[in-house]
């Protein structure tokens, strides 16, 4: 490998030299050998990094016409993803994110000179200028987290809510037992139990719209400490303005940046809801699972698509795979959680430097969460048919159709009759015949399971 020498303020570094970085992200790869190749900083948060152009306007005796044009240029190369290969720097670095910040710098600058045809910027003083690590990385984060929740996660709610409404007009009129506890209960229409499932992903979805709105405000223009030294007058208010022309989302500068620089609640607030739509996804998996049970010798309601082999020695055995990868992904959602909660809660003073792990278990937890939503609404939801024959079977084979006889014979002889009819393995109807509560007749008469929903 061929290699070119870069200094920093520690002196002088050996760099690959098909690489834009230089020194600082070349000791960064050096000091931190940990996860490499696969825990290294989003792309999303590089992706932010690319975006803050406000010095032009405001410092434009440093920040010349021709600087400018070079820097916009190399900026949207990083913006679109041009320049990954350039970005290998890992999550477990120094917790302010600073060598990412600088990596960006290296890469910008030097690609702007290869795009100038002269060394023209300088990592620190023009790619850096007017900012520090300390508001630039909770800066790409929050536009991050916004970017991910808005495009990817929300679509991948919504669609599976479609989806869910849809399977609600497919079943109206079948009516089923409901459970709880596990345990048979009175009846539910089928699709009053789908209703459920659709109403607690739209109630997530309004969660995560509400958590978005602390995360557009931007730390930027803070620098070190929050006071904006060496920041000049205006520019976190122009550069709010020139990420959100940018991002085509609304972003404003944070009020108070020595909070925006220390805290992290509206990325533990954020990622709560995300949690909770992790968790009705658990919920909503593993009811599918459970009424799609069997095929023969368990709850077997429903039939879901069967898409691969389930079993390595069982012929024929299909398992409910889609379900499979919802949980776990929930399981990660929520180990986390917890991961940035106890992050969040270690800012001291005047920074918090746990910033990379919190932004790559946000940003993980968001992927995984919009990828698994889609793959479970493709691959399961959008092909769960009722059997109608196995309802109707369950329905009239529970025992909790007698609470349908409460007003006519009393609490405690409705539970006389249910316990007979378990222990002599005989109908409700033969029950409470049986014991003298109601004519067969009248039995007839006054239960009618279907409307009971």
């Amino acid at each position: 490998m061929e290699y070119r020498i870069e200094h920093d303020s520690m002196g002088e570094v050996r760099v690959p030299a098909d690489k834009y970085w230089a020194a600082q992200t070349e000791r960064s790869r050096g000091n931190f050998p940990i996860g490499v190749g696969i825990e290294t900083m989003p792309k999303e948060i590089i992706r932010a990094f690319g975006m803050a152009r406000a010095n032009h306007t405001l410092k434009p005796e440093k920040m010349t016409a021709q600087k400018l044009e070079a820097i916009c240029t190399a900026a949207d190369e990083v913006i679109a993803g041009r320049l990954d290969a350039h970005f290998p720097l890992v999550v477990w670095q120094t917790g302010s994110g600073t060598q990412s910040n600088m990596n960006a710098n290296e890469v910008i600058a030097n690609r702007a000179n290869e795009i100038a045809g002269e060394k023209l910027c300088h990592p620190n003083d023009d790619i850096n200028m007017s900012q520090s690590s300390n508001d630039t990385f909770p800066t790409a984060m929050h536009i991050s987290a916004v970017t991910v929740l808005e495009d990817c996660l929300i679509p991948a709610a919504e669609g599976l809510i479609e989806t869910f409404r849809t399977l609600e007009a497919e079943n109206e009129g079948i009516v089923k037992s409901g459970r709880t506890h596990l345990q048979d209960a009175v009846p539910i229409s089928f699709a009053q139990e789908i209703s459920g499932w659709r109403s607690s992903l739209e109630r997530d979805v309004e969660l995560v719209r509400l958590a978005m709105k602390p995360l557009s405000e931007l730390a930027l223009g803070g620098t070190a400490v929050g006071t904006g030294l060496n920041a000049p007058a205006g520019f976190s208010e122009k550069v709010a303005e020139e990420i959100s022309a940018l991002t085509g989302k609304n972003f404003v500068t944070a009020p108070n940046k020595y909070h925006a620089l220390t805290s992290k609640d509206e990325i533990v607030f954020a990622h709560g809801a995300v949690k909770a739509m992790a968790a009705d996804m658990m919920k909503i998996a593993n009811d599918v699972r459970w009424l799609a049970s069997g095929p023969r010798c368990g709850l077997g309601e429903i039939r879901i698509p069967e898409n691969e082999p389930g079993s390595s020695i069982m012929p024929g055995k299909v398992n409910p795979t889609q379900c499979e990868q919802v949980t776990m992904v929930a399981v990660q959602v929520m180990g986390n959680d917890a991961a940035i909660g106890f992050a969040a809660s270690q800012g001291n003073f005047e920074l918090n430097v746990f910033m990379p792990v919190i932004a790559y278990n946000f940003l993980q937890s968001v992927r995984l969460l919009s990828e698994s939503i889609t793959s479970f609404r493709n691959n399961c939801a959008v092909g769960i048919k009722a059997d109608r024959d196995k309802m109707h079977h369950n329905l009239y084979n529970s025992l909790m159709l007698v609470t349908a006889l409460n007003p006519y014979i009393g609490y405690e002889n409705a539970a006389k009759t249910a316990k007979l009819a378990y222990k002599e393995n005989i109908s409700l109807k033969e029950a409470c015949v049986k014991l003298g509560f109601l004519s067969a007749e009248r039995f007839d008469e006054v239960f009618h399971p279907e409307e009971m929903v």
